[in-house]
């Protein structure tokens, strides 16, 4: 595994800035290690929900963990509130830094990830596939 530190400026929106930073990488596996910081906006869709909510304000990211792909990601996220009331979901674009957002990635050279529509959940599905080594 490759280790890579990434930090995300105010205003990045996290979602996108992570499949854009995936799609200029040469391996075609990734996943979050690490990940600090706090969002102005966070669009989670919730359990079980079809579209997004919209959550407003100054939040402290907890956690965040999931898969990166060239062709997208599918990433969990959990948000304190300034009461400290915690929240999580499924992270949508549009959910952006307030003040940063640093990332530990792991990269995986030897597997290849692809999202693909699995009839069985109605979702695009983590397809897993090793790489040939060189």
């Amino acid at each position: 595994m490759k280790v890579v530190p990434l930090r995300l400026q105010p205003g990045d929106d996290l979602r996108q800035a992570l499949e854009a930073w995936m799609g200029e990488q040469p391996e075609q596996a990734g996943c979050l290690i690490s990940a600090v910081g706090s969002l102005s906006l966070a669009q989670l869709r919730l359990a079980g929900a079809t579209v997004a909510t919209a959550i407003h304000g100054e939040l402290e990211i907890l956690s965040l963990s999931g898969t990166l792909s060239p062709d997208g990601a599918h990433l969990h996220i959990a948000v304190a509130d300034l009461q400290g009331s915690v929240i999580g979901g499924h992270l949508g674009a549009g959910s952006l830094v307030r003040t940063t957002a640093e990332l530990v990635i792991g990269l995986l050279p030897e597997w290849r990830f692809s999202r693909e529509l699995d009839p069985a959940t109605g979702y695009p599905e983590l397809r897993i596939t090793p790489q040939a080594r060189s």
